[in-house]
């Protein structure tokens, strides 16, 4: 098993370029462009990982769904988020079902 602290090492590298120069960084080439290139970023991705999927193309799937994750951290950077904030909820939501899970939340 690979050590989960990779997610933390992208995320610091991703916070560090973000202001750099867009020329040569593509992170900040993303920041740039603002909160809408990112999303369409990850849009992008996840048609890509799905097609990967769709077609059966287990080393495609890896690939797309390591892009995908690259781009949602970006999106957590721009929202001042790191991964343990999503590492915390999966934690909270680790044990309960998910139907029980997705019952309990409030709209909003």
């Amino acid at each position: 098993m690979t050590d989960l602290s990779i997610l933390s090492r992208l995320a610091e590298t991703i916070e560090a370029r973000k202001l750099a120069d867009a020329n040569s960084s593509y992170v900040a080439k993303l920041f740039h462009g603002g909160h809408d290139k990112i999303l369409k970023k990850i849009a992008e991705e996840s048609a890509e990982t799905l097609m990967a999927s769709k077609d059966g193309n287990v080393e495609q799937v890896i690939y797309e769904t390591a892009d995908l994750w690259f781009h949602c951290l970006v999106l957590l950077a721009y929202h001042g988020l790191t991964p343990d904030d999503v590492l915390q909820e999966l934690a909270r939501r680790e044990g309960i079902s998910g139907i029980e899970e997705k019952a309990s939340r409030t709209i909003g």
